[in-house]
């Protein structure tokens, strides 16, 4: 194993995502990393403020929604539980 690439951390301090109390999802400096790992990714961040209806925003935010929802009727463990990080990620998204 001494040619393999260390395992990285995906909380704490140097991590890229963040805590469930934080609202789950990826920290700023793990979509440094990704993008810097994956050259020419669209991979933007979670759209959490105000936004005008019909937007491009707004329109991420209707579609991440309605994705996260299905994610809700097929994990309904992490449905019932308010601190899972679907749906603390829901809840930073404001859906």
């Amino acid at each position: 194993m001494s040619g393999d690439k260390p395992i990285s951390k995906t909380t704490g301090k140097g991590g890229n995502y963040r805590n469930t109390k934080d609202g789950a999802g990826m920290s700023a400096k793990g979509l440094e990393a990704h993008r810097k790992a994956n050259p020419g990714s669209k991979i933007k961040k979670a759209v959490t403020g105000k936004v005008k209806a019909g937007s491009k925003d707004a329109k991420r935010r209707k579609s991440f929604c309605a994705r996260s929802a299905g994610q809700m009727k097929k994990f309904p463990k992490a449905a019932k539980d308010p601190n899972s990080r679907l749906r603390q990620a829901r809840k930073r998204w404001k859906c």
